[in-house]
């Protein structure tokens, strides 16, 4: 990953005024009331992807319309009559599913959307996975916690299949390992670092696992949702930018561990399980303006944003703009 950590050189400009990020908020605000690139998805890169929208605007116009994974059921994000009361999709798959099904019914709705996990599944029409910065997930605990402050991916693979060496016996399991809620890509790419199927959580094979508390799915980055006997998976750029103040702090008691001794405090370049976000389009439009102005290549309106990148925790990411990912 070392190569993808490096920073970017600065990038050409191409004609883009882009001022301070400033707070973000959790839905666009101010004119335009629509954007020409609406987009959902990931609740991980949603603060970011709001404080792009502020700082990117082109001859004088905000053009992202970034719309946070949890709030009101609704969102309303163009003009046409379809687009007025779209369900909020909570998580990077149900950001891509809503994707798919406003490029399938050709209504407009939306333009993007926010993935913290990379999905080439073939998908019609096919999609191109756009990287912009560099995260990390690592685990998250409570002081009190019986667990160590330092794991092992066998360790935590132990956990989370419920070895009864890790976690105790059931049903009454001395540790309850936590999921984010299904269609997260925190949730899919945590369960591929500890060596685990989502069919399997699903069906019941892990039955120590938990992606509910108190009823509620448990939604990601979030501490509070922790007690002394349950660990989840944290992004290192979130507990980085709510210890900040740069976003709403979350993180309740928690405090991250680190896998295999590394460090987890840095800003991502040192982590175990280090991985790209991304934006994601129609590939049809990836040579098509205001698309591939915003998004494509390492002169893009995003790529050239590494301050604001860097103040939501992120690190930089070599490959910024780059279109080789995509879902057919």
């Amino acid at each position: 990953m070392s190569t993808m950590l490096k920073l970017l050189a600065a990038a050409a400009g191409v004609g883009l005024l882009a001022v301070g990020a400033g707070t973000a908020q959790a839905d666009p605000v101010g004119p335009p009331t629509f954007r020409p690139l609406a987009g959902v998805g990931s609740d991980t890169t949603q603060g970011v992807m709001n404080a792009l929208s502020n700082a990117i605007t082109i001859n004088g116009n905000k053009v992202i319309g970034s719309y946070d994974a949890v709030g009101s059921p609704t969102i309303a994000t163009q003009a046409g009559t379809a687009c007025q009361a779209v369900a909020r999709p909570n998580g990077s798959g149900a950001g891509r599913t809503a994707l798919l099904n406003s490029l399938g019914a050709a209504n407009g709705c939306l333009q993007f959307s926010r993935s913290s996990s990379l999905n080439t599944t073939p998908s019609s029409p096919g999609l191109t996975y756009i990287p912009y910065a560099v995260d990390a997930v690592t685990y998250a605990i409570t002081p009190g916690s019986a667990l160590p402050r330092t794991l092992t991916l066998v360790d935590l693979h132990g956990i989370y299949t419920c070895d009864p060496n890790y976690v105790g016996t059931a049903p009454s399991y001395s540790i309850h390992p936590l999921l984010p809620q299904a269609g997260s890509g925190t949730r899919s790419f945590w369960e591929s670092t500890v060596g685990i199927a989502d069919a399997d959580v699903v069906s019941g094979k892990y039955p120590c696992i938990s992606d509910t508390k108190g009823g509620k799915p448990i939604e990601e980055h979030d501490g509070r949702v922790l007690d002394d006997t349950s660990i989840a998976p944290f992004s290192i750029a979130q507990y980085i930018a709510q210890g900040a103040g740069t976003l709403a702090d979350l993180r309740g008691s928690a405090v991250l561990g680190s896998i295999g001794g590394t460090p987890s405090l840095l800003l991502n370049t040192g982590s175990a399980a280090t991985r790209e976000v991304y934006n994601v389009i129609p590939s049809t439009q990836v040579g098509v303006a205001p698309y591939s102005t915003v998004f494509v290549g390492a002169g893009s309106a995003i790529c050239q944003q590494s301050s604001v990148i860097k103040s939501y925790g992120f690190g930089l990411d070599a490959n910024c703009g780059d279109t080789s990912k995509t879902s057919g």
